[in-house]
């Protein structure tokens, strides 16, 4: 990376990519199980959460996730690559760099509730998180980091949920046309 051309290194922009597939490598292994082990526990514990929610939630079987997953390959992939391609500076590359890390910390929130492990919470202390910082600070050190607002966090959160929520709409969908 050098100072005067403003550049960062590969590995800044495509570490997402990187980052992502190692943290949802773990969801991949443990979602399906976890989720119909705890789901009576938590219907009991969240009892205003609507009955349509639980139902959705039992379920996405293992390949329907999956599938999912593998779309979020495709936004991940295609956020890095711009990031990649405007040496950072790409507003799409960083705010969903922000949504990885603002992701990680509902892992942690999520863990905290539960008082226990959830799937995403191993990988987010050791690498969501401080490969964000990291990637960060590279951006900002190479001075393309767009300065941090509430507005950033409110985008960051909303980017990760609108692709969370449509890659798996469209992973149901895909799968169970009829």
């Amino acid at each position: 990376m050098t100072r005067e051309s403003n550049e960062v290194a590969g590995a800044v922009t495509w570490g997402l990519l990187a980052a992502w597939a190692v943290h949802d490598t773990e969801e991949l292994v443990t979602v399906p199980r976890w989720v119909r082990a705890h789901v009576p526990e938590l219907r009991k514990r969240f009892p205003g959460v609507p009955e349509r929610v639980w139902r959705r939630l039992e379920s996405v079987d293992r390949r329907e996730f999956s599938t999912a997953v593998a779309a979020m390959a495709v936004v991940v992939a295609a956020a890095a690559a711009d990031g990649r391609r405007t040496g950072g500076r790409s507003a799409a590359y960083q705010t969903a760099l922000n949504g990885f890390g603002l992701h990680g910390l509902v892992h942690l929130a999520q863990a905290a509730a539960m008082r226990g492990y959830t799937p995403g919470s191993a990988t987010t202390p050791l690498v969501v998180l401080p490969f964000t910082l990291w990637a960060r600070g590279r951006l900002r050190r190479a001075g393309v980091l767009r300065p941090a607002r509430p507005r950033d966090v409110a985008q960051g959160l909303a980017f990760a949920a609108a692709a969370a929520v449509g890659t798996h709409a469209l992973a149901h969908r895909v799968l169970h046309r009829r």
